[in-house]
């Protein structure tokens, strides 16, 4: 297995700050506007993404969680049972505008699902998505995101591994890791 550093601490809090400005450029104050991080590892961006905006626009962004997992296509189709994480929505989404946060866009199918999920808090005026990864030419279903962090081009047998503090890792690194082939 081999791996190669595409993100360290450093260049990921530029990436954010960067991404947290193209934001605020589309949603103006940020009126109505809420942030769903979508489960398991969008939430720790959506946390970071949201204490920035905070602290640039002066004003406390309503956050909650999403979980996807029984609005998938593939949740019956497992050998094993998914398991779901928590969702977590204070709030409802009707005619709120949505910034729906994850860490990796790969096939498309989680947002997908989770696009199905939101419904269950209302409908809402706008959506739109920021990824931190958008592995490009590997989509499933036509999805697109809004925002992105960075756009790698991965091979089927590499995956992208994101590593955070939040989530016990000892600094935070993004990484390609190639599986080798036999």
């Amino acid at each position: 297995m081999q791996k190669r550093k595409i993100f360290d601490n450093r260049l990921l809090q530029i990436t954010l700050e960067r991404l947290c400005y193209e934001v605020i450029e589309e949603f103006d104050e940020f009126e109505n506007t809420v942030i769903l991080g979508l489960q398991p590892k969008g939430i720790f961006l959506a946390e970071r993404i949201k204490q920035n905006l905070n602290r640039i626009l002066q004003k406390d962004i309503s956050l909650g969680y999403l979980d996807p997992t029984f609005h998938r296509d593939d949740f019956r189709k497992k050998d094993s049972p998914l398991r779901p994480n928590q969702t977590f929505v204070p709030f409802l989404l009707e005619d709120k505008k949505v910034l729906l946060i994850d860490d990796v866009l790969y096939t498309g199918r989680t947002v997908r699902a989770a696009l199905d999920a939101m419904i269950t808090f209302g409908r809402p005026a706008k959506v739109k998505l920021l990824v931190l990864i958008n592995r490009k030419y590997s989509r499933d279903i036509p999805i697109q995101p809004d925002y992105v962090g960075m756009e790698v081009n991965c091979m089927q047998h590499e995956k992208v591994l994101v590593e955070l503090k939040e989530q016990n890792a000892e600094s935070d690194n993004i990484w390609i890791i190639t599986k080798e082939e036999n």
